[in-house]
């Protein structure tokens, strides 16, 4: 195999040419395209179970309807991250990206416009159902390519900082949806947030999607990815996408998901699930509930990048396992603290639940990039953090709802974080640690590994 013409290694230079306009670029689409995502898990908890949904006689039962549909969007996931996968590591990163924002964007203004089940009976959840997994579908292709065009243009000794940053829009997606909905039931009476208020937060998508989008045509793709696209296009035994990834490098692809897996419930169970226990179990005020989520979101944010450092300094290895040690006890000290009402404590618990769970998400872009060569990471990126995504993040609010309504108890929900804890915890004491690792070096050993299976097949 050639060697393609090469860029400067993005670790000679303090800080890349045009990073943080690429940061900046990331986190906006990110954030517009959580905003919409979390905007429904938290109408979900509070009022698509009344609205699109026949009535039982239990609350829970609505409750657990909605995150049915609510978990549509985490089973379209993989199947965006596949599609869209394999065009960003054909195509580009940045035209993936502008279509991912308006695919979001349009769903979910969508959503705002739906009639209720009262209105239109069964269609009414039917077409909630279709416009979630179009909104799940295109959210499958964002966060990959996300954390990619800042990964990849990142200097190897900073790679897990600047790689945080757009897992830090995450929660400022979460902020702004939390925040809408917070105004709307404060202005509104609860009747009229419940029949139409709720709608307002989905219409203002379009307007976020636009200042994305305007945002994200100004970005330019990594060197090192046009790098890879030259030699792909030059070289017709080299290839890409899922089906190679899942080829070459099936174990990064399971440790991808294994590092995935308890993140993906810890950070359901604090923002949907904490919502539920406190509305059903105890009455709890909603706004009060929005305000305890907003004071979390801002130091979730805050907290991110500050994880990021710590793993270029002491390793992604120690970090994220620090995450999931702290993580494994959050419930078993949370749930306690809920039920004594007060405010403070209920604003500590989630905090200090989105506090532990950073240290399980902010590594996150930096270990994944480094598992992957340029010509597939896209592809194995995206499949190993949206494959998981189904039986983490859509079962964990549905599993705890029904236990809570069976069992009448958050004990199962603390078995269950604590075992997923141990899953995530096991993986990364498997791991290799990857600090510093350099891009350019990882493609070179796979470039040299083809070119021996090549010789092989050549020989045979």
């Amino acid at each position: 195999m050639s060697a393609p013409t090469r860029a400067a290694d993005p670790a000679a230079s303090a800080t890349p040419s045009g990073l943080r306009r690429v940061v900046a670029a990331s986190m906006a689409g990110t954030v517009v395209e959580w905003y919409e995502f979390f905007l429904y898990a938290t109408a979900a908890s509070l009022v698509f179970g009344t609205y699109f949904f026949p009535q039982t006689g239990s609350s829970l039962d609505g409750i657990i309807a909605a995150f049915v549909t609510y978990a549509v969007g985490f089973i379209a996931r993989p199947l965006g991250g596949v599609v869209f996968g394999q065009i960003g590591d054909r195509f580009g990163r940045k035209p993936t990206l502008q279509a991912t924002i308006i695919i979001v964007g349009v769903a979910t203004f969508l959503m705002g416009c739906l009639p209720g089940f009262v209105e239109i009976g069964y269609w009414a959840p039917a077409l909630l159902v279709a416009l979630r997994f179009l909104q799940g579908f295109a959210v499958g292709g964002e966060w990959g390519g996300a954390v990619l065009l800042v990964a990849e243009q990142s200097p190897n000794r900073s790679r897990a900082f600047w790689s945080s940053w757009p897992q830090a829009a995450v929660p400022v997606g979460n902020l702004l949806a939390t925040l809408v909905l917070l105004i709307t039931s404060w202005v509104l009476s609860s009747e009229d947030f419940l029949g139409w208020g709720w709608r307002i937060a989905f219409w203002l998508s379009a307007v976020i999607v636009l200042v994305g989008f305007y945002i994200r045509r100004h970005v330019e793709e990594a060197p090192i990815f046009l790098e890879a696209k030259a030699q792909v296009e030059a070289e017709k035994a080299v290839s890409y996408g899922v089906v190679e990834v899942l080829r070459r490098y099936p174990v990064g692809v399971l440790q991808a998901m294994g590092v995935r897996f308890a993140e993906n419930i810890v950070y359901y169970i604090v923002v949907s699930f904490s919502i539920v226990y406190l509305k059903t179990v105890h009455e709890y005020d909603t706004s009060q509930l929005l305000l305890a989520l907003l004071i979390a979101h801002v130091v979730h944010f805050l907290v991110i990048p500050q994880v990021g450092r710590l793993a270029d300094r002491f390793g992604r290895r120690p970090v994220a396992l620090t995450g999931a040690i702290l993580s494994a006890t959050w419930a078993f000290f949370a749930f306690p603290l809920f039920d004594t009402l007060n405010p403070v404590l209920i604003v500590l618990a989630v905090t200090v639940g989105l506090t532990f769970h950073a240290f399980l998400y902010a590594p996150q872009p930096a270990i994944m990039a480094e598992l992957f060569p340029t010509r597939m990471r896209y592809s194995g990126v995206s499949l190993g953090a949206q494959v998981t995504a189904i039986a983490a993040g859509s079962l964990a609010p549905i599993l705890a709802t029904q236990w809570l309504r069976d069992f009448g108890s958050w004990t199962p929900v603390s078995i269950y974080i604590a075992i997923a804890c141990l899953i995530t915890g096991t993986t990364i004491v498997l791991m290799r640690e990857t600090k510093g690792a350099s891009l350019h070096a990882i493609d070179d050993a796979d470039a040299a590994r083809t070119a021996e299976l090549l010789r092989e097949k050549e020989r045979a």
